[in-house]
C-alpha cells in the first residue's frame, strides 16, 4: 500500500489555506471512544509544522495539550514559527473547530521545537531491554468500539491489559512491539502517534477500567530522518510505566526503540482519571 492511500496519511491530509494555516478533517479510522485518538491529533499538529515553508530542521520536541474534545468534521490548524535561531526553531500550534453557535473554538494547543542537528559525541544511557522478538509473540486481536486500536499491530511482551478486572494489579509497566497496520514506513508523524498508543496505566496498576484521558503529552525525538528510514516498516518496541497516581491524575513515561536497538523517541504525559 502506498503511503498516499494509507489511512494514516489520509487522516493527516491538510490543505493550505494561507501561510501556516491548514484545513483538515477528522478520520473514522482513528476514532477513539469519544473523539479522535490522541496520537493522530498530535501527528496532525506536527504535520502542519512539517508542511510549513519556513521550517528549519527536523522535530526535536512536541508538547500537545488536549483542551477539549474534537468533534467529527472539519478543523483548522494554525502553525506559527515564533522564534528562529541558528540551529533551533520554536513553534506554537493551535487546532480549532467551529462550534454549534458558529464560533471558532480552540480544542488543542501545542508547542514544538525543530532543530538542525549535527554530528557530536552521542551515547544511549538506557539500552533497549532484552525481550523476545515480535514474531515469537501473539498479536492482540481487533478491539470493538475503539477503531484506532485496529490501526496498529500490537504484540505484548509484558503488561498487557488485565485478564481480570479485580482491583488487584501490581505493576504499571508495559512492554510491547508495535507497528502500523497496514504496514507503513516510519516517519516523524507516525513516531509521534506511536508515543500515545499505550492504554491508561491506571487500568494496569489497579486492574480497574476507570474513565481516563491524556491531558498533555510531550514527545522527544532522538532519531534522525535517516534512522527512521532505516527502521522502515519494522516493529518498534514500546515501554511505558507510571510514576505517581494522585488526586485524579497520573504521569506516564515511555521509550521507543527500533528492532536494531536504536532509541527513536521518549515521551512523558499527564493523564486524568476518574475514581
Amino acid at each position: 500500500m502506498s503511503t498516499h492511500h494509507h489511512p494514516f496519511d489520509q487522516a493527516l491530509a491538510l490543505e493550505a489555506t494561507a501561510p501556516g494555516h491548514y484545513r483538515g478533517h477528522t478520520h473514522a479510522a482513528y476514532w477513539n471512544m469519544v473523539g479522535p485518538f490522541g496520537g493522530i491529533t498530535a501527528a496532525t499538529l506536527l504535520q502542519a509544522i512539517l508542511l510549513h515553508p519556513e521550517r528549519l530542521g527536523d522535530p526535536l520536541s512536541l508538547t500537545v495539550n488536549y483542551a477539549a474534545a474534537l468533534s467529527t468534521g472539519p478543523f483548522t490548524v494554525q502553525a506559527v514559527p515564533v522564534r528562529t535561531n541558528r540551529s533551533t526553531q520554536h513553534w506554537t500550534v493551535s487546532l480549532l473547530q467551529t462550534d454549534a453557535q458558529g464560533a471558532s473554538v480552540v480544542t488543542t494547543t501545542a508547542t514544538a521545537v525543530t532543530a538542525a542537528r549535527r554530528e557530536t559525541w552521542s551515547l544511549s544511557d538506557q539500552p533497549m531491554p532484552a525481550v523476545p522478538q515480535p514474531e515469537a509473540l501473539e498479536r492482540i486481536g481487533p478491539v470493538g468500539g475503539v477503531e484506532w486500536f485496529n490501526r496498529y499491530e500490537l504484540r505484548p511482551v509484558a503488561g498487557a491489559l488485565p485478564q481480570r478486572w479485580n482491583g488487584q494489579g501490581d505493576s504499571s509497566l508495559t512492554q510491547l512491539w508495535i507497528r502500523d497496520t497496514p504496514e507503513r514506513p516510519l516517519d516523524f508523524c507516525a513516531l509521534a502517534a506511536l508515543a500515545d498508543v499505550f492504554f491508561p496505566r491506571v487500568w494496569l496498576r489497579r486492574a480497574v477500567q476507570v474513565p481516563a484521558g491524556t491531558v498533555s503529552i510531550t514527545v522527544y525525538f532522538h532519531a534522525s530522518a535517516a534512522q527512521l528510514q532505516a527502521t522502515g516498516t519494522g516493529f518498534v518496541l514500546g515501554q511505558a510505566r507510571a510514576q505517581e497516581f494522585r488526586n485524579g491524575f497520573f504521569d506516564q513515561t515511555a521509550q521507543l526503540w527500533n528492532e536494531a536497538g536504536t532509541m527513536l523517541a521518549t515521551s512523558h504525559q499527564i493523564v486524568y482519571y476518574k475514581e
